[in-house]
């Protein structure tokens, strides 16, 4: 990491609106079925500051995203770069068009035959290098138009494989038909596909139930506030905090 991330990786919790207007760092716990486009205009609107986010989460997630203010949102690609860590659950004997809950379970099958040892067999075949396909239900365009939109609309959409990188796969509990883990990967990795493929490799599908971005570098959720935490933290009088 550079020296001017880690200088930014100690940074004031609370920065000043005053302060954000000039150029500053702004970490959102983003919370459930809110777009990042809906955390970070909030925000916006809280501050009016410049403001642009690094590394936008799906609406069922959860967790953390770093928001650039000011002068510093020309330094928005040296965060996007940086590793990032998720938890989560994948759901196994069923899969879903959009890879998670999005869309509603099908498929379903029996995994009586699944064991603990299957489960913990298959993750080495995600650690490292690996080609991964990205959802077609993902903003990733083809010729030009959102892969989403021509999914929804009916159309065939085929996406290229891609290289990514999984630094770590862990599995931190499992409680059939859900498998709890832990991820740390490369920007561009879309832990719905991983979820996806892992249940494809088990031979009995499987879907992502939960998703929550813990880590973005040294940066972490625990650092960070929800849009309505950081109302409380910018409103006249004393912090009060959920």
């Amino acid at each position: 990491m550079s020296n001017y991330l880690i200088t930014f990786a100690a940074m004031i919790k609370h920065p000043t609106i005053a302060e954000l207007k000039v150029g500053g760092v702004i970490l959102i716990d983003k919370p459930a079925t809110w777009s990042s486009f809906d955390a970070v205009n909030k925000v916006k609107v809280m501050t009016k500051a410049k403001i642009g986010h690094c590394g936008t989460l799906d609406p069922l997630a959860t967790g953390l995203l770093i928001c650039c203010t000011g002068e510093l949102t020309k330094r928005i690609s040296d965060y996007q770069k940086l590793p990032k860590e998720y938890t989560g659950i994948i759901t196994l004997g069923a899969n879903t068009a959009t890879y998670d809950l999005e869309s509603e379970p099908e498929n379903c099958v029996d995994i009586a035959n699944i064991t603990e040892d299957m489960v913990r067999d298959a993750v080495g075949q995600f650690v490292g290098d690996i080609m991964q396909t990205p959802p077609i239900h993902s903003a990733i365009k083809k010729d030009g138009k959102r892969s989403y939109d021509l999914a929804r609309a009916g159309k065939e959409v085929i996406l290229e494989s891609r290289p990514v990188t999984i630094g770590e796969f862990e599995i931190t509990a499992i409680e059939l038909p859900d498998v709890h883990f832990r991820v740390v990967c490369s920007t561009g990795t879309y832990i719905r596909s991983l979820a996806n493929d892992f249940g494809a490799a088990l031979g009995c599908g499987g879907y992502l139930k939960l998703l929550r971005r813990t880590k973005i570098g040294n940066f972490k959720v625990e650092d960070a506030l929800t849009p309505q935490q950081w109302k409380e933290v910018w409103k006249p009088g004393p912090i009060i905090t959920e």
